[in-house]
């Protein structure tokens, strides 16, 4: 029975004040209070088709804009991801997926690497869903990848509709990385890599 990979952030700045827990190996459950309802519609997303348990609050400046609130919410969730996997002993480590929703099509490719890097390859159609500007996507998904040292890989194939490209994004990023984070029964607790160390 391994043991559960549970971490918890309290993170605060003088733009937020972010407290965060997350498990690795839970049910998809989420409690969340960004600020930003459609930030938290594809927080949402992640901890379900992830299956993670996810419960998030934060204060930020969001008179100023969303900008320090999603950013720092990135750094806080990859620095959470980053404790709760450990050692990496045992773990899957590369995790792929493409998902659809209706004409969107996105990929994401993780690699629990120790290597922090991001290779964005989405554009959106319109500046803003809801009240989030798209271009902050890809800060968060920056923000997590430098946190968590993962690589991940995002791309759009096809895709029209702003909000259909955004969720399709985030579901893929939860499918990849549910499979990276997976223990690998080959693995005999070993960590994956030649090196010996991630």
């Amino acid at each position: 029975m391994n043991a559960p990979r549970i971490a918890r952030i309290h993170r605060v700045t003088s733009e937020t004040d972010i407290t965060l827990a997350l498990g690795l190996d839970g049910h998809g459950r989420a409690e969340l209070d960004s600020g930003i309802g459609f930030f938290d519609h594809m927080l949402a997303a992640l901890a379900k088709h992830g299956g993670l348990d996810l419960d998030l609050r934060c204060n930020g400046d969001l008179h100023i804009d969303g900008h320090h609130t999603v950013e720092d919410i990135g750094i806080a969730l990859g620095q959470a991801f980053r404790d709760a996997i450990g050692d990496k002993r045992g773990i899957t480590r590369f995790g792929h997926a493409l998902v659809p929703l209706d004409e969107a099509l996105c990929e994401a490719v993780v690699d629990i690497s120790g290597r922090p890097y991001l290779a964005w390859s989405i554009e959106f159609p319109r500046e803003r869903i809801g009240e989030m500007d798209t271009e902050l996507f890809e800060e968060f998904f920056r923000a997590f990848a430098m946190s968590a040292h993962v690589t991940l890989h995002l791309a759009c194939k096809t895709g029209r509709n702003a909000h259909h490209i955004a969720e399709s994004c985030f579901k893929a990023f939860a499918r990849a990385l549910r499979m990276a984070v997976a223990h690998d029964p080959r693995a005999a607790g070993a960590i994956p890599s030649t090196k010996g160390v991630l």
